[in-house]
């Protein structure tokens, strides 16, 4: 980028159309120029910057992408079940291992389990609103989480923010880290689009930081967290990444974070605007969420 495509002062050229092509003037060693200024200077998300592959073995990221399918399957699989599935299938790998792998991946087992600690006052957790509340409308309840991408070199994490009652993908963010800053910048892409009266999440660090949880206090919207332990209370987040990663992720088996990111995007086109659901009565999201749900009688969802 210095001394071709940017000047020393920072003011550029005119910037190429492709997004692809954009991106290849990112440099990471620029003397002068930090990776975020960067993006913002070529007119690019700042996570753009960002997709570094995560410094994993083969072997286990190997071991991460089984651990991904298993748990799609078996969300009540703790590591030691984890490990034992493994060395049935033959693989030499200990609990501690799979336990590491599992924390770097964000995910583990889901059961009931006893509330030993308090959380810190600046990492509130708030009540779950949505047991027994009928959903009849778009824009009633939103939700968020967090999941694993497997790249064949490395991985990524993806949030997204649904609406629950029309399936809509409302916004998307990719990130290589699990810092809240991408979780934040997906929550400001949805409400610039709408509004909740209830936005719901789970416990996760990145939804109770006061950044996140303010931004919500600030536009109105009731906040909703799940019960520690308990995979039902996100059910249809939950439902969407086993469609995502089944119908796209695996089968693309991208190589690198610019492939994952214009391939989940045309799918999220895809399932927003061309996926049709039974739930929605053959409509399809968009249709739903944007007023299509006045052409037929939609079952309305209730939340136990």
């Amino acid at each position: 980028m210095a001394g071709c495509k940017w000047k020393s002062s920072g003011s550029k050229k005119k910037l190429p159309s492709s997004v692809a092509e954009r991106r290849r003037w990112l440099e990471a060693e620029h003397p002068e120029l930090s990776i975020r200024r960067q993006c913002a200077l070529l007119e690019l998300n700042r996570s753009s910057g960002y997709y570094e592959l995560m410094p994993e073995s083969a072997t286990n990221l190997r071991l991460m992408r089984w651990l991904d399918e298993q748990y799609l399957k078996t969300p009540f699989y703790g590591s030691r079940q984890m490990a034992s599935e493994l060395r049935r299938q033959g693989q030499v790998v200990n609990r501690k291992r799979v336990q590491r792998l599992m924390r770097t991946m964000g995910i583990q087992a889901i059961y009931p389990r006893p509330r030993t600690t308090r959380p810190c006052p600046e990492s509130r957790i708030y009540p779950y609103l949505l047991r027994d509340l009928t959903v009849t409308r778009p824009d009633q309840v939103w939700a968020t989480d967090i999941t694993y991408i497997p790249l064949r070199q490395g991985f990524l994490y993806l949030v997204a923010v649904m609406d629950w009652f029309s399936r809509y993908v409302l916004a998307w963010k990719l990130s290589n880290s699990l810092e809240g800053s991408f979780c934040s910048e997906c929550l400001e892409e949805a409400l610039s689009q709408g509004q909740p009266e209830i936005f719901n999440s789970d416990q996760g660090s990145q939804f109770t930081s006061t950044a996140f949880t303010s931004r919500l206090i600030a536009a109105g919207v009731a906040i909703s967290m799940d019960g520690r332990g308990r995979y039902l209370d996100n059910i249809f987040v939950e439902r969407l990444w086993r469609t995502l990663k089944y119908e796209n992720v695996y089968m693309k088996d991208y190589a690198t974070g610019w492939e994952a990111e214009d391939g989940i995007e045309a799918y999220w086109w895809f399932y927003d605007y061309d996926r049709p659901h039974s739930s929605l009565g053959s409509q399809t999201p968009a249709q739903v969420y944007h007023g299509g749900k006045g052409k037929k009688q939609l079952t309305a969802v209730r939340h136990k």
